[in-house]
């Protein structure tokens, strides 16, 4: 139905940056309110950011808030999470998905397979 890619992952230096890409395939994702998850070794997979289907609302956790910030291309089909400041605690597999809902953390479809972030210190 929809297909998730993500990219933009890579090893960085604490407190250095990197952007996430979701590109979205198949069907329009405009409509839908999005999610970047993350999960580390030896961890739940956690909603870090989301994002309302206009891009006009958005809500992190708290591990990642001021230094995250995630947005939208509906034109495109695309979602970004601009990442800085990044610390070692970071470090985990990078997931995109469509949420049921602005209020949810419920992911909508299938797992991609991520983009891996390493932070080193």
């Amino acid at each position: 139905q929809v297909q998730l890619v993500e990219s933009g992952g890579g090893l960085v230096q604490a407190g250095g940056s990197l952007r996430l890409s979701c590109a979205a395939s198949g069907r329009t994702i405009s409509t839908y309110a999005m999610g970047w998850f993350r999960q580390a070794p030896g961890k739940e997979r956690e909603l870090v950011a989301r994002i309302s289907g206009s891009g006009d609302s958005t809500s992190y956790a708290d591990s990642v808030k001021g230094r995250f910030t995630i947005s939208r291309d509906n034109a495109k089909n695309t979602v970004h999470l601009q990442m800085s400041s990044l610390k070692p605690e970071d470090t985990a597999v990078y997931y995109c998905n469509a949420l049921q809902g602005y209020y949810s953390s419920r992911p909508r479809g299938s797992w991609g397979q991520g983009t891996q972030v390493t932070v080193s210190s």
